[in-house]
Parts: C-alpha cells; structure tokens; sequence
C-alpha cells in the first residue's frame, strides 16, 4: 500500500492512477478532508447518477405494481431461477 499527499497525487495524478490501474493500493491522504482509497470502476460496478437511481427505482416500483414481475416456483433452486431468468431476457 502506498500513501501519498494530495500535494503528491496533484503534481503526479497520471503516475498514481498508473499505479491503481495496475493493482496498487494508493491512499490519498488530505489534512483538510481525511484520507480517500483510489479504486478503479470495473465494468461491472454500476454507476450511475442519485437522480438516475431513484428513476430507475420508480420505474421498478411501477413495474411491480402492474404485475411485470417474474416469480421464482415453488420447489425451484435459486440457481434454476436465475437461469431462467438470464434466458428470457
């Protein structure tokens, strides 16, 4: 693990995110706003913006409330359901 300044990671940002992208710990530590771990997105990390979540959350509500929803059987394992699930999609 590497700790570094913000003063550091300002005056050598494409070095460290070299170093993130690769596997390495870096913590930035900043005496005025705490410490923060660098971490890269992945593809499978989701992000997305407070106003785009709660869209989408309503819009999931709706869907539930219209009956658009796909039910796991009874007796059925988990792994089945989601299989099945992956395949209607």
């Amino acid at each position: 693990m590497l700790v570094i300044s913000s003063r550091e990671f300002r005056a050598n940002t494409g070095h460290y995110l070299e170093l993130v992208a690769k596997g390495m710990d870096v913590i930035l530590k900043s005496r005025a706003l705490g410490s923060f771990r660098l971490t890269p997105v992945k593809e499978s990390d989701v992000v997305m913006s407070e106003k785009e979540f709660y869209e989408k959350l309503d819009r999931s509500i709706m869907q539930a409330k219209e009956g658009k929803v796909v039910r796991q059987n009874d007796g059925e394992s988990t792994d089945d359901f989601v299989n099945r699930m992956l395949c209607t999609e």
